[in-house]
């Protein structure tokens, strides 16, 4: 039987990005988002950080240039959950 080293993150999603989910109808964009998320929820650090602010959590952003997606995102402190702020497809 194989053994995981690591559970993958949980994903959520902000007020903003579940609209931005919504509006999203092209099943190729819902295709190549739903790739890139799972990317993301296997390895949370696999994103840029984003300079700004120091006060919250670190911003990150995963692009795939391929899929052409761009997901803005927040890890939680334990590292099991990933607040998606921002989706482009």
């Amino acid at each position: 039987m194989p053994r995981h080293d690591r559970r993958r993150a949980r994903i959520t999603f902000s007020d903003a990005a579940a609209k931005q989910l919504e509006a999203l109808t092209d099943e190729a964009g819902l295709h190549a988002l739903d790739r890139a998320l799972v990317v993301i929820s296997v390895d949370p650090a696999i994103g840029e950080p984003i300079p700004g602010s120091t006060t919250g959590p670190q911003l990150l952003q995963y692009a795939d240039e391929v899929e052409r997606v761009r997901v803005l995102y927040f890890v939680t402190a334990l590292k099991t959950v990933v607040v998606v702020a921002y989706i482009e497809v």
